[in-house]
């Protein structure tokens, strides 16, 4: 039986310190972290890594249920992933464990207090752009190609899948480009 912490922050500039400190602090033997979104399980290397090594009487220890993820169903389906291998789910703050029937009905309600902070987030992010956008101050992303480029490797007779190859990105990205999306 081995206690197994997950860290997440969701940006490199965000600090995994004190998740770390507290997991170890709970006994935990084996500590993942990383530095990604947890709208998804996309890109998640850790945390699939955690899920793999979870074995039968193991316990996965998070300090915050919205460091496992944002989004109920992935949460809930986590937690059912970690049972199917004989896996329990501990959640610090607040204590609530998947070793009884209450923790079930606990970890669904926090999954999707999780969920709805995170559109929440979204939209004060939204609205803020739409702001700054009224006031001059939001230009949009920084552009990531070069647009310029595309526009006269296109003339000089390359394909999107040549220009896609030159630049390192997705044909997709060169069509919009080409095609003013």
């Amino acid at each position: 039986m081995a206690r197994i912490g997950y860290a997440r922050v969701s940006t490199l500039d965000q600090d995994l310190d004190g998740q770390v400190a507290r997991l170890k602090a709970e006994g935990c033997g084996v500590i993942r972290s990383e530095k990604v979104s947890g709208g998804s399980r996309d890109g998640r290397a850790e945390l699939v890594t955690v899920m793999e090594f979870l074995r039968s009487g193991d316990e996965l220890v998070v300090t915050r249920l919205d460091r496992l993820g944002r989004d109920t169903r992935d949460v809930l389906n986590l937690i059912h992933e970690a049972e199917l291998r004989g896996a329990f789910v501990t959640v610090l703050d607040p204590l609530v464990s998947t070793r009884g029937e209450m923790g079930h009905v606990v970890m669904t309600v926090l999954g999707m207090v999780a969920q709805m902070e995170r559109r929440f987030i979204k939209e004060r992010q939204r609205e803020g752009i739409e702001r700054a956008k009224g006031s001059g101050a939001y230009a949009g992303g920084k552009r990531r190609l070069d647009h310029d480029r595309i526009m006269s490797l296109s003339q000089a007779g390359h394909g999107a899948t040549a220009i896609a190859a030159a630049l390192a990105c997705s044909r997709m990205q060169v069509y919009r480009v080409l095609h003013g999306s």
